[in-house]
C-alpha cells in the first residue's frame, strides 16, 4: 500500500513538472506557432506523465500484493510451526504421563512385594525365635550336665579357660619377643660397631694431651727471696692480685702454684714469668704486670673459643658461649685437655650423625658444648651437665641442644637421638686408649679395687682386669651360678663398680660360665 502511494505521489509530481516547464515555454514564445508548439509539447510531456504515472502505480501495487502475500506466508509459516510445537509438546507429555503411571504401576507392585516379605520375615524371625529358645533349653541342660560330671561351675571354668588361654599367649608372646630382641639386639649392635669404628677412623686427633704445669721453674734460688719480698709483701701482691697461692718451699729453682681456677692459675703463671724476666719485683709492678698477664689470657681464651668453633664450622655462637668455651683450654681432666675433648667430641657426633642422616652440625654443636659447664662449675653449684645446660638455655641455644647437654651423664633422660650420640662421643673420646692418663699408683690401686669388687661376689672363682683396667673377665663356677645368674652378676658388678670407683671412660664387665666333661679313654 505505501509503494502505491509512492507510485502516486511520483505520478503527480512529474505531471506538475511537465505543466510549470510548458507554462514557462509558453511564456517565453513570442509567437503563436512557438505557443501552439509549445502547447502540443505540453500536452504530449502530460500524456507521457499520465502513462508513466500509471506504470508506477501499477507496480506500486504489484509490489505492495507480493508483499502482503509473503506476510500472510510467513504468518502462515509460524503458525504451522507453533502447531507442530504444541504437538510435539503434547506428545512429551502423553509419553511422560505413560512412563508416571508405569512408574505408578512398579511402586504399587514392589509395595505389595515388601508387603508379603514383610510377613514372612516376621513368620521366620517368631521361628528363629523359637528355635533360639529350644538351642538355650538344650545349651543350659548340656551345660548343668558338664558341670556336674566335671565338677567346676560355669564361671570356674571359664576362668580356667582365660588362664590356659593368657598362658599359651604369654609363652608365644615371649617367644617372639625374645627372637624380636636378639635380631634387634644383634642389627643394633653390628650397626653401632660399624657407625663407631666409622666415626673413629675418619676423625685422626691427638692421643696424649700435655698436662696442667703448675710449677714454674726459676734461674737462681736467689730469686725466691725476691718473689718473696721485705716481710713478704710481694708475694702477697701477687697473692692478692690473682687469687691464688704461691708455694716457695726447699725445691730447688721451682715456685708451685696452687689454685682450684685454672684460668687464675694461668694468669699467675704468666704474671711470675714476666716478673722473673723482668727483674723489677714489687707491688706497683706486680699489679702492672699482672693486669698485662689478665688481658693475654682473656685474649688467648676468646681466641681459642673461636678457633674451636671455627674448627667445627659452626655459626651465630653467643660471645658469653664463645668465652665460656674458650675457659675449657686451660682444664683438664685424667691429663685430658677439655677443649681438645670437647671438639674432638663434637667431630664424632658429627661423623655418627652424618652416618645416620640426621643434623651434622646440630651433633657438632652439641658435642662441643656438652662438657661446657666444666669451666664455671666451681662457681655455680650442681653438677657440670645441668649448669652447663642453664648456661646455654640462658644464651639462646635450642632445646635439643640443652638437652644434648643435661643428658650426656643421664642426669636427664635424652629426647632426641642427638642426646645419645653426644654421650657415645663423650665415653668415646675419653675412653681412647692413651686419650687420659693417670699416675701409676692410682691405677694400680684401681685395678686391685676392681678384682676386689668382682670377687666379692658368690660364686665368683676368678677374676682378671684386663685393657689397662678397660675391661674385667670375671670367671664364675658353673655349679653355683647358672646362664641366667650370669646376666644379673654382670649386671650387679657394673652397678657396683660404677657407684664406688672413680675411673676415666668406661669399663666393659665380661662373665664367663662354662662347663666341661671329662672322659678318659684306656
Amino acid at each position: 500500500m505505501s509503494h502505491l502511494i509512492i507510485g502516486l505521489a511520483a505520478g503527480l509530481l512529474a505531471g506538475a513538472i511537465a505543466g510549470w516547464l510548458v507554462a514557462r515555454s509558453a511564456k517565453s514564445k513570442k509567437t503563436g506557432d512557438e505557443a501552439e508548439k509549445a502547447k502540443h509539447e505540453a500536452e504530449e510531456i502530460r500524456r507521457q506523465a499520465d502513462i508513466d504515472a500509471k506504470t508506477v502505480a501499477r507496480d506500486a501495487e504489484i509490489v505492495a500484493r507480493e508483499s502482503k502475500i509473503k506476510a500472510l506466508a510467513e504468518v502462515e509459516k509460524e503458525q504451522k510451526q507453533v502447531k507442530e510445537e504444541a504437538k510435539r509438546n503434547d506428545e512429551r507429555f502423553r509419553q511422560r504421563e505413560e512412563i508416571l503411571e508405569k512408574k505408578k504401576d512398579l511402586v504399587t507392585n514392589k509395595e505389595v512385594e515388601l508387603s508379603k516379605k514383610e510377613a514372612g520375615l516376621e513368620r521366620t524371625e517368631r521361628g528363629l525365635g523359637e528355635r533360639e529358645k529350644k538351642i538355650e533349653e538344650r545349651l543350659e541342660e548340656a551345660r548343668l550336665t558338664v558341670e556336674r560330671k566335671a565338677g567346676m561351675s560355669r564361671d570356674e571354668a571359664k576362668k580356667e579357660l582365660v588362664l590356659q588361654i593368657t598362658d599359651e599367649a604369654r609363652r608365644t608372646a615371649a617367644i617372639q619377643i625374645k627372637q624380636i630382641e636378639d635380631e634387634a639386639k644383634e642389627e643394633s649392635e653390628n650397626r653401632a660397631k660399624r657407625i663407631v669404628g666409622i666415626a673413629i677412623q675418619r676423625y685422626a686427633g691427638e692421643h696424649v694431651q700435655e698436662r696442667a704445669v703448675t710449677v714454674v721453674q726459676l734461674p737462681t734460688d736467689d730469686l725466691k727471696g725476691r718473689i718473696i719480698g721485705r716481710e713478704g709483701r710481694n708475694i702477697r701482691a701477687l697473692e692478692a692480685a690473682t687469687g691464688i697461692d704461691l708455694i716457695v718451699d726447699d725445691t730447688p729453682e721451682s715456685v708451685v702454684i696452687s689454685g682450684f681456677d685454672p684460668v687464675r692459675r694461668e694468669v699467675a703463671r704468666l704474671s711470675l714469668e714476666k716478673l722473673i724476666q723482668d727483674g723489677r719485683i714489687h707491688p706497683t709492678r706486680i699489679e702492672e704486670i699482672v693486669a698485662k698477664a689478665q688481658q693475654e689470657v682473656n685474649k688467648i681464651i676468646k681466641e681459642s673459643g673461636e678457633q674451636a668453633i671455627l674448627e667445627l664450622g659452626l655459626a651465630r655462637v653467643h660471645p658469653e658461649m664463645v668465652k665460656m668455651l674458650g675457659r675449657l683450654k686451660f682444664r683438664y681432666s685424667y691429663a685430658q685437655n677439655v677443649l681438645r675433648h670437647s671438639v674432638e667430641s663434637g667431630f664424632i657426633a658429627g661423623l655418627m650423625a652424618a652416618e645416620l642422616g640426621i643434623n651434622v652440625r646440630k651433633a657438632r654443636r652439641a658435642g662441643l658444648f656438652h662438657d661446657i659447664g666444666k669451666a664455671m662449675s666451681h662457681e655455680v653449684e650442681g653438677s657440670h651437665a645441668s649448669v652447663g645446660a642453664q648456661f646455654a638455655r640462658k644464651h639462646g641455644e635450642e632445646p635439643l641442644i640443652i638437652n644434648a647437654i643435661a643428658a650426656h651423664h643421664e642426669e636427664e633422660p635424652p629426647t632426641s637421638i642427638i642426646a645419645h650420640l653426644v654421650a657415645a662421643a663423650d665415653a668415646l673420646s675419653g675412653a681412647r686408649p692413651g686419650a687420659r692418663r693417670e699416675m701409676l699408683e692410682s691405677y694400680v690401686k684401681r685395678l686391685e679395687a676392681i678384682e676386689s669388687i668382682c670377687q666379692s661376689f658368690p660364686g665368683v672363682d676368678k677374676s682378671y682386669a684386663i685393657q689397662a683396667g678397660r675391661e674385667v673377665r670375671v670367671l664364675v663356677e658353673n655349679t653355683r651360678v647358672s646362664d641366667e645368674e650370669s646376666l644379673l652378676l654382670a649386671r650387679d658388678i657394673a652397678n657396683r663398680i660404677e657407684t664406688e670407683l672413680t675411673y676415666p671412660g668406661q669399663i666393659k664387665v665380661t662373665v664367663i660360665r662354662e662347663t666341661r666333661a671329662v672322659a678318659v679313654a684306656k
